[in-house]
């Protein structure tokens, strides 16, 4: 099942005296903030809408203030709080581009169909992204190629790896 929130960003601590907080994107656009009126903030088990009053994004990260946040002290309670967009308000998708958090729980099958694992993590080291695979031996880290893997379908929760390619470029814990 697909999220319906999509984490954006987290914030790290206040900034100044009139309510501002510094923000660390979870985002590969910072710029995608200032297009925003609002974000949700998870209360338990459910998302609450905070109008976004002002922001602007710099070279060291996204600054920001919610409505009715007005000093240092009510930004300091927001230390920490993990800010998520809805679907329907994410950005689009270009071809072949998924959410990250859409990836985390899929399963991994080879190209007959047998389970090699679920996906449990996306690293982002730079160059390409890395898959860590929770398989019965442990873990397996796997670049995000084209030719290892030819197929993603979130929809059905599936990630179709080409095993003849895992000895040349999976990095596992059990060997």
């Amino acid at each position: 099942m697909l999220a319906e929130y999509l984490l954006i960003g987290e914030v790290l601590r206040p900034q100044g005296i009139k309510g501002q907080v510094k923000v660390r994107p979870d985002t590969d656009d910072p710029y995608r903030f200032e297009e925003l009126d609002w974000v949700y903030v998870k209360k338990g088990d459910a998302y609450e809408k905070a109008e976004i009053a002002d922001v602007s994004v710099r070279d060291d990260g996204v600054y920001l203030r919610l409505a009715g946040v007005n000093d240092r002290d009510a930004a300091e309670k927001q230390r920490g709080m993990m800010l998520y967009v809805d679907r329907a308000h994410a950005r689009e998708l270009e071809e072949n581009e998924t959410f990250i958090c859409d990836l985390i729980g899929c399963k991994a099958v080879d190209l007959s169909g047998n389970e090699i694992g679920v996906v449990k993590d996306v690293l982002q080291p730079g160059g390409n992204d890395v898959y860590v695979i929770k398989t019965p031996k442990g873990e397996m880290l796997l670049p995000a190629l084209k030719h290892v893997v030819p197929e993603i379908d979130v929809e059905k929760g599936l990630m179709i790896i080409d095993e003849k390619r895992l000895p040349e470029v999976a990095v596992c814990d059990w060997e």
